[in-house]
């Protein structure tokens, strides 16, 4: 699949490689263009030449998944957000593609309609369509003990530490959350003051949420924050997930813009309505904004004052350009920024380029009660130790758009005070809120099959592994009180002797898993769709330096498999440099081991000896990858991904020319001489065009051509793989 910059772009060396070797057992991996710029090309048709159309690609592995020998490997996503989406629309309308502007503020009925249709193309626009399966997602063990063996560096908790995290005590979906299970299927409505804002079709037995963040209590709240930082003396950042959440996370987002930045909004608020500044994106669409200002250099020179006064100091996304915490919304992406403040001694950057003890700003305790936790974890105990540390999979609920992920069309910034109902269809209020004007309300589902079925994988895991499968569910939350009475029925389905399950708050789990973290224990995490994401991010940068070195297994629901290949979160700061200096830093040991796996999931479908072959050999290859450290050097003249992918192919090809497989060995063996024999060769003509930069003729929808040219640079390479 491709489907984000960095993945992509190795896509063009790995792809002809795979293939290479597959079709040696009959298989064919075949490529699906689902980014950000396919998903916008595909929403606009009508507008464009029959060369530039492309299917609805997404839509059609949305298919795939739902057949019962369904297979995709799906590569990092961009969960895009407004000014992603706005950048890569003036990209394409530079390469001839007569596409409409995204409207921020739609008056016509026209722009309405635009800014609905791309709206599909915002946020987690991915995940929900192709994840039809619960997610098992853990470190392959040759990767831990890779890890162990040669741990990362991660940076002391100072003594006395004072970093924490603060997180909202009322007023936040947490305590407002209200939760039904269903009785029997219907229409559901949504309404305020009579008025029904949304209508959808809900399930028997399925868990129905509803909630809301108090506008006025976030703001109270990020003010305090501010304060408390001040008199803490700590560097203040706030932590949201913008791009998942991609209708209430942006609007938190932009009251911290407003709430930091209070004295220039105020003071300059009219001319911002002039302008049509939108908080919610940023300081970095607030700068563009100014460019048809006369005031620019004196709101500009108020900003910069703030920042430069530190009081408090603000975490920067980058010191050396100025670009603060408030930047833009996706540079601040919880499940990729706490992590690196953990690994980082509870510090993040300040504006003089140097690392600071923080505040981390999560305002929904949902959440926050984990990080937190994390974060006092080593403030007491100091930092882990990565050589010894045990390891923490997960079982995720997040089949059929479950929880939070799946509340994107029954969101809403409420534009009136007044009471909220949840009715059924004979006009029973199943829940209520009071609520004022600017709250963020929205309302979540977890169907009763994608639960079952997530219980039956918790209990398969244990089962197999041994380990403590914990359940991560809080009574006091309305929500997970539903979750508990489920997970209590459907344990009773399975066997469960022998087996540690137990049911704890995300505080209580987040102690017990850290307890056994320390001690060198291996333990599972099972969690619902949000924590799934923050937890899956944690542990695997902790343990291994990278979430993107975990193997993620979605068996589907239908029958077939989904095989994920980890985080792409630093995935455009990879593209950035090789656009600079042709040096691409981005490591596909996650593809290669979701290959295997996928591998293996058709071979032993289809009891194809030949295909096990192959994957065994493959197995052996990414295991020989990880003892000789062949991931790609972060720095320009050395080594990267596309070396990588030839050593990949190395190995590969040894392994198989050693295959019982007397065809595959006979086939492989040549390959693999002629492989080690040119590999001085084949690394010189990679390294060639280190140092120089690269034109790709696109950030967000390179040309094919000039890609694989760049990707592809060594001809004694290429011909060896393209003679297979």
């Amino acid at each position: 699949m491709i489907i984000k910059l960095a993945p992509a772009l190795a896509t063009y060396s790995l792809l002809p490689i795979v293939n290479a070797f597959t079709q040696a057992a009959d298989v064919e991996v075949v490529t699906s263009d689902i980014s950000l710029a396919g998903r916008v090309i595909a929403t606009f048709p009508e507008r464009l030449t029959d060369e530039q159309k492309i299917p609805n690609n997404l839509a059609e592995l949305g298919k795939v998944v739902l057949q019962p020998d369904g297979n995709i490997i799906k590569l990092p996503n961009i969960s895009a957000s407004i000014p992603q989406l706005q950048a890569c629309i003036a990209e394409l309308q530079s390469q001839g593609y007569d596409l409409p502007d995204y409207p921020e503020d739609p008056k016509s009925d026209e722009e309405k309609e635009i800014q609905a249709r791309y709206s599909t193309c915002l946020g987690s626009a991915v995940n929900p369509v192709l994840r039809e399966g619960n997610s098992d997602r853990r470190a392959a063990a040759a990767v831990k003990k890779f890890a162990q063996k040669h741990p990362h560096k991660l940076r002391p908790f100072s003594e006395n530490s004072k970093a924490y995290v603060a997180h909202m005590e009322g007023g936040d979906f947490y305590a407002n959350e209200q939760s039904i299970i269903k009785d029997g299927a219907g229409k559901v409505t949504i309404e305020q003051n009579g008025k029904v804002l949304r209508e959808i079709d809900a399930q028997d037995k399925e868990v129905l949420d509803a909630t809301f963040m108090s506008k006025n209590a976030l703001r109270k709240f990020l003010a305090k924050t501010i304060e408390d930082a001040k008199a803490n003396g700590v560097l203040w950042s706030i932590h949201l997930k913008a791009t998942m959440m991609k209708v209430s996370d942006p609007i938190m987002f932009g009251h911290a813009v407003e709430v930091f930045f209070k004295d220039v909004f105020e003071k300059y608020a009219d001319e911002f309505e002039k302008l049509g500044v939108n908080a919610n994106l940023g300081l970095g669409d607030l700068e563009k904004k100014l460019e048809g200002s006369d005031k620019k250099d004196e709101i500009l020179a108020a900003i910069k004052a703030i920042v430069d006064n530190g009081n408090p100091n603000i975490a920067m996304v980058d010191s050396d350009k100025g670009i603060t915490n408030l930047h833009a919304s996706n540079d601040i992406i919880i499940d990729a920024s706490m992590p690196v403040v953990v690994r980082d001694g509870g510090k993040m950057w300040n504006k003089d380029g140097n690392t600071e003890e923080c505040v981390a700003v999560i305002p929904d305790a949902s959440y926050a009660f984990f990080h937190k936790e994390m974060v006092a974890d080593c403030v007491k105990n100091g930092q882990y130790d990565v050589a010894t540390m045990g390891n923490v999979a997960n079982v995720g609920l997040m089949a059929q758009k479950a929880e939070e992920y799946g509340s994107h069309p029954t969101t809403i910034e409420l534009a009136e005070s007044g009471t909220v109902e949840v009715k059924d269809e004979n006009g029973n209020v199943l829940m209520s809120h009071e609520c004022e004007a600017g709250d963020i309300w929205r309302m979540s589902r977890a169907k009763d099959i994608p639960i079952k079925d997530w219980v039956r994988l918790a209990v398969e895991r244990a089962r197999l592994t041994g380990n403590p499968a914990v359940f991560w569910l809080d009574e006091n939350r309305a929500h997970d009180a539903n979750m508990i009475k489920k997970v209590n029925e459907y344990l009773k389905d399975h066997d469960t002797e022998g087996l540690e399950l137990p049911i704890m708050n995300v505080t209580d789990a987040t102690r017990f898993t850290n307890a056994r973290v320390r001690e060198g224990k291996d333990t599972i995490s099972v969690t619902g769709n949000v924590l799934r994401d923050h937890l899956t991010d944690m542990y695997p940068i902790l343990e291994l330096g990278t979430s993107a070195k975990m193997l993620s297994i979605v068996p589907l629901i239908a029958g077939g498999g989904l095989f994920e290949t980890g985080a792409g979160g630093s995935a455009p700061k990879h593209v950035d440099q090789f656009l600079k200096e042709g040096h691409l830093r981005w490591d596909s040991l996650g593809e290669f081991l979701a290959l295997a796996e996928s591998l293996r999931f058709i071979g032993q479908k289809n009891n194809d000896e030949k295909l096990a072959a192959l994957t065994e050999a493959l197995d052996v290859a990414n295991g020989s990858y990880l003892d000789n450290n062949k991931a790609p050097s972060r720095k320009c003249c050395e080594p990267d991904n596309k070396a990588s992918h030839f050593y990949l192919a190395q190995y590969w090809a040894n392994a198989l020319a050693k295959s019982d497989n007397a065809e595959l060995a006979a086939k492989f063996a040549p390959v693999a001489k002629e492989l080690t024999e040119k590999e001085d060769q084949i690394i010189s003509e990679l390294l060639a065009i280190e140092g120089k930069p690269q034109d790709i003729g696109g950030y967000f929808h390179p040309n094919k051509e000039k890609a694989e040219k760049a990707m592809r640079p060594s001809a004694t390479l290429n011909a060896i793989i393209d003679a297979i």
